[in-house]
């Protein structure tokens, strides 16, 4: 195998691993139409396609699931030394880009935060707040936080916390105007702040505990937001009743300023994970953040 047939082979995993060509460049830092050329030349040198393409997708053919099957662990090997030799010199240097809800940074980040800048004070931790499931290749992170059942498809998942407690909460003000709800049912006579995903457009559900299974309730009220913290707020000034990660929360429960109602039919929620690409399982940034950051 010449270099040429090297390189244009991880191309052609690249490919397959991410599912169109344009993602393909992206994870390799290249233009699209580089991607394409380098691809064309090797089916020509091979003597047969690839993939099957269509405008929206690409897909392996045959002979190109042939070559995917016998060369991807080889070839990731041979990635994996390299990067490791490579990365042992500059392993504590450089930016990392990671999107998470405020949630995660509230309660994972920040409480570690300063010992991580401490250790690693040639590590700059380029974050953005958001509730939304972005594409972490399209937006060009390195990787995203979130709970474990949000997780963006066909990535690496590291778990970062264990489960989470969630927690129904008003205000004291509220539940003494309007009265505690005693089971999930009794939600429907109340005023419910309810919160829309940024991602889907649709208004989430409120999942409770059965005697046998879980179940949903759609909340009604007259206060939507796209964003947790403000049905937090909300909350908060007496504007009806909301949900929350436990501990995102706890300070205001241990005060008085909120109160949890509903706690015997509250289920538990995955933890925090941490994801990212394939390509991206060497790099060491990432595995000095989630040696640091994960639970203990």
């Amino acid at each position: 195998m010449n270099r040429s047939d090297l390189h244009a082979l991880q191309t052609f995993l690249a490919i397959a691993d991410q599912g169109s060509l344009r993602a393909a460049a992206r994870v390799l830092g290249v233009n699209p139409p580089a991607i394409s050329h380098q691809l064309k030349n090797f089916e020509d040198r091979l003597g047969t396609p690839l993939f099957v393409r269509t405008t929206r997708s690409v897909t392996l053919t045959d002979a190109g699931q042939t070559l995917y099957d016998g060369s991807r662990y080889l070839l990731g090997a041979i990635q994996d030394t390299v990067d490791n030799t490579r990365n042992a010199a500059q392993a504590k240097t450089g930016q990392l880009r990671i999107t998470l809800p405020f949630r995660a940074w509230q309660v994972i980040v920040a409480p570690k935060l300063a010992g991580f800048q401490d250790t690693y004070p040639g590590i700059e931790l380029d974050l953005t707040i958001e509730e939304s499931l972005t594409d972490i290749i399209q937006g060009g992170f390195h990787a995203g936080i979130r709970l474990g059942d949000h997780l963006q498809e066909n990535m690496i998942a590291t778990r970062l916390s264990a489960t989470e407690e969630a927690a129904y909460i008003a205000s004291p003000r509220y539940l003494e105007k309007h009265g505690t709800p005693n089971r999930p049912q009794d939600l429907l006579t109340h005023h419910c702040i309810r919160h829309r995903w940024q991602s889907s457009g649709r208004i989430a559900t409120w999942q409770f505990t059965g005697t046998k299974e879980n179940y949903t309730v759609s909340p009604q009220g007259g206060l939507i937001f796209n964003d947790l913290r403000s049905v937090v707020d909300a909350a908060s000034r007496g504007f009806g009743i909301g949900w929350s990660l436990k501990r995102g929360v706890q300070e205001d429960l241990d005060t008085g300023r909120l109160v949890q109602v509903l706690a015997d039919y509250t289920p538990m929620r995955p933890g925090f994970f941490l994801y990212f690409s394939k390509p991206l399982r060497s790099l060491r940034l990432l595995r000095v953040f989630i040696e640091h950051f994960r639970a203990t």
